[in-house]
């Protein structure tokens, strides 16, 4: 339930490996189907006949940038209520039902969507949709429910961000990076406009957005697309178009005209370390073959240990312990590719060691890629798609992920085909083009001196 944190998973992180070099790119998953019911919940059925096990998740087209001014943490917070309870089924029967039968259960709130699931065996799966039906029409919310709740989500966040300086420096670095689409709230939201949130929010909240013509049900697992429709069409579809949501609007990020720091200083900091994030283009904002590109550069800069910055950082200079990449492709809006490192031993200098990773993505602007990195970072990238498909709850996930962010079935399952088409020139070009220092946000995390050294 407590995964507010979570980014929504990038392709590459879920696809980080490749397939076999030079091969034809297959389809992702095209077993995959996918039908809409007469009140507008969108389906999709993922069948895997392998072990007599099920995957549903529930997917609602909303998340943290979709709250009004001022009301931050509401999506987040109306997660934990949608466990509350229903006037057939009080608090906690779907969840002790769920432990009954030996089953698992979660949820998470990102920036763009809320999403519910659980993996059950597959004879209880009518049971799963007949719980998860009701709770998306009929939830019931009392003051006596949701104000110990608002605390609960107030005391996660001060264990999970106010106790944490990393996580600290990256909520800072968020609200800098990100001026217009309102990616820079943090998703758990503010701690004053958390402490203001009442029942009046949550109902508004869910009477605007929970309704199944706002949602996606995914089903992954021991199914047919036969077996599905009927159970959904028995569940779901007795539901009624409840609201007609607004469109889910993400502004685009105004061109960066300077770099921007950030520094945190705090006494509980043992290792230093810095980051630079970039607003680059999601898949739902980049021109054709962007995104892609960008799935390519953060792997070959900085996925494992045959990256450019591990081998040339790390193995040959030997000046930090850790250093890396990553792209967070899947979003409505702009998002961010992040480059970030830890230095070695006793090594505080922090501008030099982002010196040294500033060179090496130079040199891949100036001189591009080799066909050998290419290839490697395309096959470890495509072997990812094809791992992926042997757990089902994975599956669903991305599936959902991409649905959720403005994406079709066809998409997911042709998606191999776009990262074989990536070009070496595409690679340099998308560095060239978005990881220059004026798009980005520098976060320093360094130790605070303490009381005696500042007097």
């Amino acid at each position: 339930m407590f995964a507010f944190a979570r980014a929504a998973i990038p392709l590459l992180l879920v696809w980080s490996m490749g397939a076999t070099a030079g091969a034809a790119p297959a389809t992702f998953a095209d077993q995959a189907s996918t039908f809409t019911l007469d009140n507008g919940l969108q389906v999709v059925v993922i069948p895997d006949h392998r072990a007599p096990i099920v995957t549903q998740m529930i997917w609602y087209r909303v998340g943290a940038a979709d709250e009004q001014p001022g009301k931050s943490g509401i999506a987040h917070f109306l997660e934990h209520l949608m466990f509350k309870g229903t006037k057939d089924h009080p608090e906690g029967e779907f969840s002790k039902v769920i432990t009954s039968v030996g089953g698992s259960e979660n949820a998470f709130t990102t920036n763009d969507y809320t999403a519910y699931h659980q993996s059950v065996a597959k004879q209880h799966l009518g049971l799963m949709m007949e719980f998860e039906a009701d709770r998306m029409a009929n939830l019931v919310l009392t003051d006596e429910a949701v104000l110990p709740e608002r605390n609960v989500i107030l005391e996660e966040r001060r264990s999970r961000i106010d106790n944490d300086p990393g996580t600290q420096l990256a909520e800072a670095v968020g609200a800098t990076l990100f001026q217009n689409s309102g990616y820079g709230i943090p998703t758990i939201g503010w701690p004053d406009e958390m402490a203001a949130l009442d029942r009046d929010d949550a109902i508004a909240f869910y009477d605007r957005y929970y309704t199944p013509n706002n949602a996606i049900l995914i089903v992954a697992g021991d199914v047919t697309e036969a077996e599905v429709r009927d159970l959904a069409e028995a569940t779901y579809g007795k539901l009624p178009r409840s609201a007609e949501p607004p469109v889910q609007l993400r502004p685009r990020e105004p061109e960066p005209l300077a770099a921007r720091t950030v520094t945190l200083a705090d006494r509980r900091v043992t290792q230093p370390t810095v980051q630079r994030s970039y607003v680059v283009p999601s898949y739902a904002t980049g021109e054709p073959g962007e995104a892609a590109a960008l799935d390519i550069l953060a792997d070959i800069l900085g996925s494992g240990a045959t990256s450019k910055l591990y081998r040339q950082l790390v193995v040959d200079k030997g000046v930090a312990s850790v250093v890396g990449a990553y792209y967070q492709s899947s979003a409505l809006g702009d998002t961010r590719f992040v480059l970030y490192g830890v230095p070695r031993g006793d090594a505080t200098d922090l501008d030099a060691l982002m010196a040294d990773i500033d060179a090496v993505l130079a040199d891949v602007v100036e001189n591009g890629v080799t066909d050998e990195e290419l290839a490697r970072a395309k096959h470890r990238t495509k072997a990812g798609a094809i791992y992926a498909q042997d757990n089902h709850a994975s599956l669903a996930r991305i599936f959902g992920t991409a649905l959720a962010t403005g994406h079709t079935v066809e998409d997911v399952q042709n998606w191999p085909a776009r990262i074989e088409a990536v070009t070496a020139e595409q690679v340099a070009e998308a560095a060239r083009k978005y990881l220059t220092v004026r798009r980005s946000v520098t976060g320093y995390l360094v130790p605070a001196p303490d009381a005696a050294e500042r007097s």
